[in-house]
This record gives structure tokens, sequence and C-alpha cells, in this order.
């Protein structure tokens, strides 16, 4: 096993382990201080690679987005926007043609009417996308496609372990005591919407943010915060100057202590910047969507043609995309 996936299995087994121990201290502060550097460190590096988008201005359109999202209080809505960026997303990173780009379009347009049609399912995404998507889906979607791109037997046992990890937190749930009586009522307020928009989407009652999901959340948080500040050698954004270094480390430093002098606040600016990252994020998340099932499908029938880069509609896209991350 290389260094840096002992080192990899490491953090991981560690994140298992707090999870197990101190759920909600370790989900507060997984979000509050490893958050934010992830954050900013993730939006650098996405500049220096036009955002993986066909044209970097286009950043600017989902960062308003993020900016009004965040401001929107009806979950519908917010569902809506979210639902909406990623769709778009999807049409401007990963179709490589107008025809794949209006199949995109009118698949999300049916899936958007059967929603609508179902009453909370735009409210359910809103909660679900910039959680448990983002941080487990997303994760496990860039864990298996690094390990393919790789072949690597070790990356896929990652996977696994992974996989086992949330397995064992669901069906065998920590019995931890809280600790920090003030950190875990702030998960309940901040994550708490969680546990019912499971609820409404799996059809089981009575879903809340118990100690099972609160040690789910703090597990996948905090491992999806350190899936990428390990992949530094690998996906290289500690590559830029000091002075933006700097700059990151002041913001990162200012937002964690933004939130311990006005939590309230704090939270609401924590929640706007993680935002900011997840839509900026999303044509990347749509190339490897794309990518892995393009290794599916070449697996299931036996052919190499899954190995060829993705193209995209730009020159400067088809630069970004020889670049892709391999994130896991």
């Amino acid at each position: 096993m290389r260094t840096n996936d002992a080192i990899h299995l490491g953090l991981m087994l560690l994140a298992f382990a707090a999870a197990y121990l101190v759920p909600f201290e370790l989900l507060l502060l997984a979000y509050v201080v490893l958050g934010p550097a992830h954050y900013f460190t993730e939006i650098s590096w996405l500049h220096d690679r036009s955002y993986f988008l066909p044209y970097r201005g286009i950043a600017v359109a989902l960062a308003i987005v993020a900016a009004g999202a965040a401001l929107i209080d009806d979950a519908s809505w917010f569902g809506f926007a979210m639902w909406a960026a990623l769709v778009v997303c999807a049409m401007l990173a990963a179709a490589t043609s107008a025809a794949e780009g209006t199949l995109i379009l009118m698949t999300a347009i049916a899936l958007s009417a059967i929603m609508v049609s179902s009453g909370s399912s735009l409210a359910v995404l809103g909660i679900l996308i910039p959680t448990l998507i983002h941080v487990s889906l997303f994760t496990l979607v860039f864990m298996t496609l690094g390990a393919w791109r790789s072949r690597s037997r070790t990356q896929a046992a990652l996977v696994v372990v992974y996989l086992i990890a949330i397995a064992v937190i669901l069906l065998a749930p920590p019995t931890a005591e809280i600790r920090i009586a003030s950190f875990a009522q702030a998960a309940r307020d901040y994550f708490g919407n969680v546990g019912p928009a499971l609820s409404r989407l799996f059809g089981i009652p009575g879903v809340r943010l118990d100690t099972r999901l609160t040690s789910l959340l703090a597990f996948v948080y905090t491992y999806h915060y350190l899936n990428w500040f390990i992949k530094a050698d690998v996906i290289r954004w500690t590559d830029i100057s000091r002075a933006r270094l700097a700059l990151v480390v002041a913001a990162s430093a200012g937002s964690t202590a933004l939130y311990f002098y006005d939590y309230a606040f704090g939270f609401t600016f924590l929640l706007a910047l993680s935002l900011f990252h997840i839509l900026l994020e999303f044509p990347l998340d749509s190339l490897a969507l794309r990518q892995l099932g393009a290794a599916a499908w070449g697996g299931l029938h036996g052919s190499g043609a899954a190995a060829a880069p993705v193209k995209t509609r730009s020159r400067t896209a088809r630069t970004k995309a020889s670049q892709r991350t391999k994130r896991s």
C-alpha cells in the first residue's frame, strides 16, 4: 500500500471513530473549522481551471444564483434553484453536443414535473443536494472514478471501506453521550431538516437528527473535507502563489472566527459560502458523473472507449477537461 493510500485509510478510520465517539460535536466542528478551508481552497482550484465551464464568466452567474439562494426562505423555491443550477451545469459541462444538451434538458423537465406533482420533492432536493448528495454521493463518485482511472485495487478497497463505514453507522448506530451541549444544540438547529427530508424521500416516518443520523453526517462531512486536503499531491490545489495562499488562510480563519464570535450570523455566512462552492463545483460534478457512466458502459461492453477524455464545447474547456480531478 502506498503511503498516501495508508494515510487516506487512516484518516477515514479516524473520521469514523470520531463520528462514533462525539458525533454532534464533530459535525459542528468539521463544518465550522474544516469547511471554510475546503471552500476557499477548492474555489481557488476551480478558478484556475475555469470552473470546468466553456466560459469562466458563467461562474459569475452561478455565484449570483448561490447568493440569491442563500436568501430564499421557501424550501421548494430553494430546491428549484439548486436543481435548476445542477441541470444547467450538466448541459454546459457534460453535454458534448446540442442533441445531448437537449436530451438532458428534456429529461430534467420530465423529472421536475414528477417532483412538482409529488408536492414536497423540490423541497427535499433543496435540503439533500447541499448536504448528503454533495458531501457523500459526489464524494463516492469521485472516489470510484479515481479508482477506475488508476486501476488501483487499494483505492477500490477504500471505496468499499467507505461504504462499509456508512453501513455500520446505519445498522449499528453509536450510543455516544453529548459532551458539549451547545454544540449538539447548534447541530440540531442547523442540520435538523435533513431527517424530515429523508423521511419524505424514503417514506419512513419519524426520521430525525438522532445519534444515528448525526453520526452519519459527522462522518461523511469530516471525510469529505479530509479527502480534499489529503489529495494535494494529486490535484495540486496547493500550486498557488504565496499571496493567494495567505489570502485563503486568512479568509478561512476569519470565517471560522466569525462563527465563534456570533454563531447565528457566522452560520448564515458559512451557509452562503458553502452554497458558493457547491454551485461552482456543479460543472465538475456533472462531468464526473458523465465520465463514471462512460466507464461503467465501457466496462459492461468490454470496450476501452470509456477511457477517452470527455470532449467539451470549447477549446478552453477541452484543455481544462484534460486536467480533470482525481479526488479519491
